[in-house]
């Protein structure tokens, strides 16, 4: 509880500076022996203010813990919402308009940051229990009143043992609050990337806060606080050539039951520069590729000689998991990152590509449940699990054991950055790859700066150039 009937009053305390003038008069009094103090500049105020103190004592009134004065005097009643129930409250705001995955993100920066914000620790279960039943069905809107009877029980402790909202209004809170949200479980800082979005949740968090008139002002924006160094470049380290590329999807090929499936879906990454939730998401409409021609000679149909063909495409699929998703899917289908919804993008599909997509069409496996271009051997979307596990195996085969120690095509998104890296090296404009690769120029110029080579010798003779050498 928040609140306590222990107080005691004490007689109001003259203060006096060096000169002997008095200066202030200083009441002061205790809530469960916890000390308070309230200056005045005239006696007559704090007498009134004392006054009030003992008054509401007799009368047997409440007094909050967190502020010292009588529950009765709070300006809002909602001034002493727990953390658990404000938050629970901000998770319910958001998720109509939130992505699926956004919501996610939501419940991991409130489950991060809520240990912060326990006060009594009696009865506490164990750790992990009680990040399950944050992460997994407090902050959850859709899994809430689900929750099983061994989470409820933890919800129910939380409930009842998180502070106010009301004590954040003091920056040593806050500063524990975010602190805390922004660290690892053994006490070291998260990754940039998340503390800089669990930051930002949690600032949403207390201006909603605000909104609701259980803060005055949101403290996180007065705090002096030094966000981490952060870096948008690729690292040219894990962008593969043409060579790796083609060795990889060789190796792709050669893996039994998945792996011939999944040559087309990493070769869209590589040629076409799609995202893995684009990819997924493709379906026969989709792709257009050009007729083959009737060789005369042979009798056979072949690919033409200007064999390119194009995708247009206007949603993709991110994974998310069906307790986050409305409709209780993986995947949660939606517009276009960075566009609004309705907007398609079309990508050049180059020769290469052409011949493998043709291949992929005509194989068992190249038409889907719905039309779709990629999904699982038991019929159903496409797991990231499987996709992962073919790629690192492709990776162990076609790479050296250095390469495959590095940064080299690490990650499945890594076949993107090769793709717009190798446009922007052909000397494609920056503004048609921007195009292309669904960004603005200077996201795409600010995040490939390191991936375009040769600039440098082309300045260099330029220059020489200008100077007549």
């Amino acid at each position: 509880m928040n609140t306590t009937y222990n107080v005691r009053v004490y007689k109001t305390e003259t203060r006096k500076n060096k000169d002997g003038k008095v200066t202030s008069y200083r009441v002061l009094w205790q809530t469960d022996g916890k000390p308070w103090k309230k200056p005045f500049p005239k006696e007559a105020q704090a007498d009134t203010y004392r006054s009030a103190l003992v008054t509401a004592a007799r009368n047997g009134e409440a007094f909050s813990l967190i502020t010292g004065e009588p529950v009765s005097w709070n300006r809002a009643e909602r001034s002493d919402m727990s953390w658990y129930d404000f938050a629970c409250k901000f998770a319910d705001m958001k998720w109509k308009g939130a992505s699926a995955k956004y919501r996610q993100d939501i419940a991991r920066a409130l489950t991060a940051a809520t240990p912060a914000m326990l006060g009594n620790k009696q009865g506490k279960p164990d750790d992990l229990d009680l990040r399950t039943a944050m992460r997994r069905w407090a902050f959850n809107t859709k899994q809430r009143s689900d929750a099983p009877d061994d989470v409820a029980g933890t919800l129910r402790w939380l409930a009842a043992n998180t502070k106010p909202v009301a004590t954040l209004a003091d920056a040593g809170p806050v500063r524990d609050l975010l602190d805390v949200a922004t660290s690892l479980l053994d006490g070291k800082r998260a990754a940039t990337s998340t503390v800089l979005r669990n930051k930002t949740i949690l600032q949403n968090a207390l201006d909603y806060a605000v909104e609701l008139k259980l803060l005055t002002e949101n403290p996180i924006k007065g705090l002096k606080w030094k966000p981490p160094r952060t870096t948008y470049e690729v690292d040219r380290r894990s962008v593969v050539n043409h060579a790796q590329a083609r060795a990889l999807l060789d190796a792709l090929g050669k893996q039994t039951r998945s792996g011939p499936r999944l040559v087309a879906f990493f070769a869209v990454m590589y040629y076409a520069g799609l995202r893995p939730e684009e990819v997924v998401n493709l379906r026969v409409h989709n792709v257009v590729l050009p007729d083959l021609v009737l060789n005369e000679e042979t009798g056979e149909w072949e690919e033409p000689a200007d064999d390119w063909g194009e995708l247009h495409f206007a949603f993709a699929a991110p994974f998310a998991g069906r307790e986050w998703t409305d409709g209780g899917t993986l995947r949660e289908e939606r517009a276009l990152k960075h566009r609004p919804n309705g907007h398609t993008r079309t990508v050049p599909c180059p020769p290469p590509l052409t011949r493998i997509l043709r291949a992929h069409l005509a194989a068992r496996y190249g038409r889907g449940p719905d039309g779709r271009l990629f999904w699982g051997e038991q019929g159903g979307e496409l797991p990231s699990i499987t996709y992962r596990r073919a790629w690192q195996k492709a990776r162990k085969t076609a790479f050296t054991d250095q390469e495959y120690a590095s940064p080299l095509a690490r990650r499945v998104y890594d076949l993107r950055h090769a793709c717009v890296s190798t446009w922007l090296n052909a000397g494609v404009p920056a503004t048609q790859v921007a195009e292309w690769a669904g960004h603005s120029v200077e996201v795409l110029l600010r995040i490939y700066a390191k991936c375009i080579v040769g600039q440098d010798e082309t300045a260099k003779r330029r220059i020489s150039e200008a100077l007549g050498e």
